[in-house]
């Protein structure tokens, strides 16, 4: 007799979740008792590509921040209850939640109260919900923490801190760290490849300079006008070429109406592993994208600007002294941080000057760098996390 088909359920919101979500679904397959896995839910271009069975593409309408999600707020309700609705009539035996908190938590709260006042034959449904990517908890809300225990089986982190931080607070709280995906998504063997990084005296003539102004079109149009106004204040001192990365087309659209005509800036979507290899400076939005930077040795100018009240709320709740993850991670400014007003073209320029002239504030960075690299964990985050899942639903 044939068994039915396991199914699970996948909410990705962002293009890094939509990655993390695609390499999970092609890890869950490589597992000898994942290969007939049903996945359904939402994400990206990436998730759909590995296989899932995708309701709507949740990553075109990702926003950040309390004012950019509020203005939304009809249109995110809307789409949360059509995965509400889609996830009571398939009634998956896992639910994985990637990053995404804002959306993320309410939903795994949504379905615990369904599950709580069904009768009947729906009170049979008892789906393992997992968090792949804790929530920043411990920097801001950390009152959450009571709903999270109550509402996942299990927590995936992908930082070795998180887990001590649970135990502490919540001891009989499932928390498994599987470590960084950046280990395996970009090798070893390619990073060394760049001379420049390795060595900070090692810069060639004409350095080139990486924008990553983010994945969402608020912070294209917010940073990407500032990293130009940088760069020209940039070049009228040192001889650089410049190279912005954008995630997908639409981006890549805006980007070309910001970005003045007859300049030789090169524009591109993704490949943004080759892009880090060759750069010897990054200037970028704050978010996972510094990882990947750290990954990759490059020194990086680190800049975020959002609404004013969006800014102000944050400023009172979140509790740790950085943004950028490799900072929290180094427990100091090995990447300088300019937010909201202090992020102008003259500070991020003379940061940028200092890095690329300095050899000594390069070496700084790099050992620094050094030190964030060796608590990414081993190779194999997503095939650990796949095992894990796997192992709920047996």
């Amino acid at each position: 007799m044939n068994k039915i088909p396991k199914t699970i359920f996948l909410i990705a919101g962002e293009a890094s979740g939509d990655t993390l979500g695609a390499e999970l679904i092609n890890s869950i397959r490589n597992q000898p008792n994942g290969k007939n896995i049903e996945f359904i839910g939402t994400g990206g271009q990436k998730m759909k590509t590995a296989g899932l069975q995708q309701l709507f593409d949740l990553t075109e309408h990702a926003v950040v921040g309390f004012w950019e999600v509020l203005k939304n707020y009809f249109k995110f309700r809307r789409l949360f209850q059509q995965l509400i609705n889609l996830a009571i009539k398939n009634e998956p035996d896992a639910i994985v939640l990637i990053d995404y908190p804002g959306f993320n938590l309410r939903f795994a709260r949504a379905i615990r109260n369904h599950q709580r006042q069904g009768t009947g034959a729906f009170k049979k449904w008892q789906p393992k919900i997992i968090a792949f990517v804790s929530p920043q908890i411990w920097a801001w809300k950390e009152n959450r923490l009571k709903q999270i225990t109550s509402d996942f089986d299990l927590m995936l982190s992908i930082f070795p801190f998180e887990k001590s931080w649970y135990a502490k607070r919540a001891p009989k709280f499932a928390v498994e760290f599987v470590g960084h995906p950046l280990v395996d998504r970009f090798s070893a063997e390619k990073t060394e490849n760049n001379k420049t990084l390795s060595n900070p005296d090692l810069f060639t003539d004409q350095p080139e300079v990486l924008l990553l102004p983010g994945s969402r079109q608020r912070e294209l149009e917010k940073h990407l006008p500032v990293m130009l106004d940088a760069l020209t204040i940039i070049a009228a001192e040192i001889k650089i070429k410049t190279r912005i990365v954008l995630p997908n087309e639409k981006m890549l659209s805006l980007a070309k109406n910001i970005v003045p005509t007859g300049t030789e800036i090169l524009l591109q979507i993704g490949n943004l592993e080759e892009s880090l290899n060759q750069a010897s400076l990054t200037i970028a939005s704050s978010g996972t994208v510094t990882m990947e930077c750290a990954w990759f040795k490059v020194p990086t100018v680190v800049v975020y600007k959002t609404s004013l009240i969006t800014y102000t709320i944050g400023k009172i709740l979140v509790k740790v002294s950085y943004v950028a993850m490799p900072n929290i991670l180094a427990e100091e400014e090995i990447f300088p941080e300019f937010l909201q007003n202090e992020a102008t073209s003259d500070n991020i320029a003379k940061a940028s000057l200092l890095i690329l002239k300095d050899s000594t504030e390069r070496q700084k960075i790099l050992t620094g760098l050094e030190h964030i690299a060796t608590q990414l964990g081993e190779p194999g985050a997503t095939s650990r996390a796949a095992k894990h899942i796997l192992k709920t639903i047996e």
